[in-house]
């Protein structure tokens, strides 16, 4: 069985088999969808659904990306203990178009107070550098992000390692006005990450939505 049937198949057994779930949707819009400091679309609807129940979640989401749809499977559970938290998860990304093959990666993440740390380790379908690496064959990657965050203000430093290479800065602020999510981010990223030679800055307005489904 190929891992993304057995990702969504674990989805469907997680909301079945647990009683007092809470279930969520959202829609949102980017005015520059950007995704680990990687740009995706200049512009991007997006739309998903989630479960939770007892830390354990599992829910889908997918982003218009120009040339199709990315869409998400993932699953997990996250729990806190006074000041620290913890995760472990899964996430599948893929694509209905032409515009990236598919990525998986086991999600690790820990947090105590205004600061977090997030590590994706995963494999990559593609290839990420076309002049060294073989067309075709699987890459491994792995991702960190370390973020401080208060009352909305966020300030977030990540990258990447193995097969894949660069870095990015983010910073921005998150409100909600008359249940509204509305977001403000500035980002700068190196030139690894950037579809041109030089380092990119952008700046990113998001505004999103949530309902309680249950």
């Amino acid at each position: 069985m190929n891992s993304r049937k057995t990702a969504f198949i674990a989805i469907a057994l997680l909301s079945s088999g647990i009683a007092n779930a809470q279930w969520s949707a959202n829609i949102g819009w980017a005015s520059d969808y950007y995704f680990r400091g990687i740009l995706q679309s200049p512009t991007s609807p997006s739309g998903g659904i989630d479960y939770e129940s007892n830390g354990f979640y599992a829910g889908t989401w997918a982003a218009d990306v120009y040339d199709g749809l990315e869409v998400d499977g993932y699953f997990g559970y996250g729990g806190e203990s006074g000041d620290f938290s913890y995760g472990i998860g899964y996430t599948g990304y893929f694509y209905t178009g032409d515009f990236d093959e598919t990525y998986q990666e086991i999600n690790l993440s820990a947090g105590f107070g205004i600061l977090s740390v997030d590590v994706a380790v995963g494999e990559y379908d593609g290839d990420f550098v076309d002049d060294d690496i073989k067309a075709g064959k699987q890459q491994d990657y792995i991702y960190y992000a370390l973020t401080v965050e208060k009352n909305g203000f966020y300030g977030k430093v990540a990258g990447f390692g193995q097969d894949a290479e660069g870095s990015y800065f983010e910073a921005g602020y998150g409100t909600t006005v008359a249940d509204i999510d509305l977001g403000l981010s500035l980002l700068i990223a190196d030139k690894d990450l950037s579809i041109t030679d030089d380092t990119n800055e952008t700046l990113i307005f998001t505004i999103g939505k949530s309902f309680d489904l249950n």
